[in-house]
């Protein structure tokens, strides 16, 4: 099928994020973004992981020891929302973010506009200036498109002079496909 999201968003993040930066997995999922991080971190760097699913954060954690990153990762029990609560404004480097249902898992079980909107919200003011945040949005299916729109809305009233909102479509693919959005905190 050509290019993914998952492969634009992996692409899009390696080209910002350097060893010793301070990324957070904002949807940890079965923890390949957490690693993916974390093999760009480097050994002096430092990821946070958030699900509010305690399998997630039990595949996270599993997933980081098996790489050998306990020192680098820690997988968090929370909403993304309350991401604020465990680290100090403009300290993240990179954010990335999952909405929707996990590709792969049960599309019964995805993520909301309640929570997602402000869980960007606290994530950009985490970003250092010059800062990314990485967000792939899977809608239709279970989850409707409440989600998508109320994201797509909201993602317009973002400052054009703080911040960059690039958002991207498949626009030759059938059904529902994702959705990548890259943010750029300005310098």
């Amino acid at each position: 099928m050509g290019l993914n999201t998952l492969f634009l968003a992996h692409k899009f993040v390696s080209e910002h994020v350097n060893p010793g930066d301070f990324c957070i997995d904002a949807t940890a999922g079965k923890g390949r973004d957490t690693v993916f991080l974390c093999d760009l971190v480097k050994e002096n760097g430092k990821v946070l992981a958030f699900d509010i699913q305690p399998d997630a954060i039990a595949q996270t954690q599993a997933l980081v020891t098996e790489n050998g990153y306990e020192k680098i990762a820690t997988a968090i029990l929370d909403s993304h929302s309350n991401m604020e609560q465990y680290t100090e404004p403009e300290t993240v480097d990179c954010i990335m973010f999952n909405f929707g249902w996990l590709p792969g898992g049960s599309h019964k079980i995805f993520t909301h506009p309640e929570t997602s909107i402000p869980a960007i919200e606290a994530g950009l003011r985490l970003l250092k200036p010059g800062g990314i945040m990485s967000l792939c949005i899977y809608y239709g299916g279970e989850s409707g498109y409440e989600e998508r729109d109320a994201l797509l809305e909201y993602l317009a009233t973002i400052d054009n002079r703080k911040y960059t909102v690039i958002v991207n479509t498949f626009h030759n693919r059938t059904g529902d496909p994702p959705i990548p959005v890259y943010i750029y905190k300005e310098i």
